[in-house]
């Protein structure tokens, strides 16, 4: 298995720098940038603690960066939908504060159902930080705990929402940990040998960083430091402090399918659970398995996967149940037991009927008059992307109107509904333009798919739907839609995952402006690490700023596509109050 060139590390270093250039992109000079900042402080309730105050930046030169504490990024007020009216500031009225998490990834290395040898094909399939995923979520636990309340409203939050692949490959030992750092108590960060790593950390490969060894790997070439005790310390045991907000979990294609991408129809069990992890394979067979996986041919894709591990170059870890992966019963079950309780609510969204049949959507209130709606996305028949089944999509359309105190049908046409309008967001793991699979249900064959055209236009026939808040694309991504209809109006939020760079959740407040119109305030945060990783700090903090600092260098992301610009950052979003 060739190594990727040092051109390709080159090409990641300069990606990156474009990114942090996007991101102040508006401000001609750093003079500006700063008054732009100070005006952002002057309209807020206070910016410690988020990336209205600083975030990270690339210190240095080279294809391996260190990071640093730099300038923040001032507030865009976004006028797609409605105008912004002069004295806001002073007549706004706080509704609701809460926090989004989405695509943690939470990674279980060992396991023999990764494809990591796909990263030159496919950029998620390896990652060097994906040994310190369950760090780096505790680390923005912590942060979110540090924070009073949103930084407009004041308002501390009611909830934390999860938008979706909360674990990596669905596995139960992933589970845990995800439930145990949102819910708080010890997590062992490993599976299989109790006594050594079995990843590809230390596999010996070229292709790979080896952290602890002084092997030459292509990684090193390029930069990435060899840090002893590094592995040890990534799997040792440790304590989160859990969130002491409540908490609702979206599902994700991760969390129901084998590394996101095809179904799970428990074919693969026995390899889950067993003894022998493919770590390469030849460019022909790499190609061809990636090339299932990137045109959407999961029954291809299978197949191909239990021949190669049944005759490819394999190496013999250790087995563990716990790696077997879970059902969307099981899912919805696990946030059941009391262990994960934590804050709550109990079930952080699911009730014992989710955990029998499956179905995890639900509704749940996020403050007095506004209502959220969690859906489920995915498709079981594989396949990255999603869609919804015709079932959840008619639940759907039953509950707005049950909450709504108008409507428009689908000819356009108005309705009067006999409910006053309670302000609605919605929650998916999938964005609008990631909802294309429509291949049929393998658990569900008779029910038609839906796109997400289909959902919006759904949405949008609801006047008091605000907000559609996604995650699944790993970026910043904040679109307008229904710009010339301001009954037709919404706003798509779309944040970055946590496992690549830049590493962001996203703090949402909705206020009201007593003029006819809402502010949506959405504000970027990072974790709680230091932004300089240290050699020599293999503390728990110490760890999760490595985890940003890995991200940031990984060659195959795309921290420039991912981190956005400045008007999917730090945004005041305008949109025009339901009957108003």
């Amino acid at each position: 298995m060739p190594p990727y060139s040092r051109r390709q590390f080159v090409a990641g270093a300069a990606a990156a720098t474009a990114a942090l250039t996007l991101a102040n992109a508006p401000y001609a000079s750093a003079a500006a940038r700063d008054r732009a900042l100070a005006a952002t402080a002057a309209r807020a309730v206070q910016v410690a603690g988020t990336t209205l105050e600083q975030a990270a930046t690339a210190s240095g030169t080279g294809t391996y960066r260190k990071l640093t504490a730099g300038p923040g990024w001032p507030l865009v007020v976004r006028t797609d939908l409605a105008a912004a009216g002069t004295g806001r500031d002073s007549r706004r009225t706080g509704l609701a504060s809460f926090v989004q998490f989405t695509d943690l990834h939470l990674a279980d290395t060992e396991s023999p159902v990764r494809f990591e040898y796909l990263a030159r094909y496919i950029d998620s399939a390896y990652r060097p930080h994906d040994l310190l995923t369950v760090r780096g979520a505790s680390s923005l636990v912590e942060r979110v705990n540090s924070l009073a309340g949103g930084p407009y409203t004041g308002l501390p939050f009611s909830l934390v929402i999860a938008t979706g692949d909360n674990t990596d490959n669905h596995e139960n030992a992933e589970l845990d940990w995800y439930l145990t750092v949102m819910s708080g108590g010890t997590i062992t960060p490993t599976t299989g040998s109790t006594t050594a790593y079995e990843g590809v950390a230390n596999s010996g490969s070229t292709t790979y960083w080896n952290p602890e060894s002084p092997l030459d790997d292509t990684y090193k070439q390029a930069g990435f430091p060899q840090i002893p005790g590094f592995l040890s310390a990534a799997v040792k045991p440790f304590t989160a402090p859990g969130l002491t907000t409540p908490w609702y979990v979206t599902a994700g294609n991760h969390d129901d399918s084998i590394m996101g991408t095809l179904p799970d129809l428990t074919l693969l069990n026995s390899v889950y659970t067993g003894g022998l992890k493919l770590e390469g394979l030849d460019d022909a067979d790499a190609a061809q398995l990636a090339a299932a996986l990137e045109d959407g041919d999961p029954a291809e894709a299978l197949t191909l996967l239990v021949k190669l591990i049944d005759g490819g170059p394999v190496r013999h870890v250790t087995p563990d149940p716990a790696r077997e992966p879970f059902t969307n019963a099981g899912f919805a079950q696990a946030h059941l037991e009391t262990a994960y309780t934590g804050p709550g609510p109990y079930g952080h969204g699911f009730t014992s009927a989710a955990a029998s049949n499956g179905e995890l959507y639900y509704t749940f209130p996020i403050a007095p008059g506004v209502l959220g709606v969690s859906l489920d996305t995915t498709n079981r028949a594989g396949d990255a992307d999603g869609s919804i089944g015709t079932a959840q999509l008619t639940w759907l359309e039953s509950t707005l109107q049950a909450h709504s105190g108008h409507w428009y049908d689908t000819d356009g046409n108005p309705v009067r509904g006999s409910h006053a309008d309670q302000l609605v967001v919605v929650f998916s793991h999938h964005t609008s333009t990631s909802m294309g699979n429509t291949l049929p249900d393998p658990y569900n064959l008779l029910e038609g798919r839906h796109t997400g055209t289909e959902l919006l236009t759904l949405l949008q026939r609801y006047p008091n739907t605000l907000a559609w808040v996604n995650g699944h694309t790993h970026e910043n991504r904040i679109t307008a839609h229904g710009h010339a209809v301001p009954e037709r109006a919404l706003w798509e939020i779309n944040t970055a995952s946590h496992i690549d760079y830049p590493q962001h959740a996203r703090i949402i407040e909705i206020a009201d402006n007593a003029d006819g119109t809402l502010s949506l305030f959405t504000t970027l945060i990072e974790s709680a690490a230091p932004y300089t990783a240290d050699p020599g700090d293999l503390s728990d903090a110490g760890l999760a700023s490595w985890y940003r600092e890995l991200a940031y260098n990984d060659p195959y992301a795309d921290p420039a596509g991912k981190l956005g610009g400045p008007g999917d950052h730090n945004t005041e979003l305008l949109i025009t109050k339901p009957g108003g």
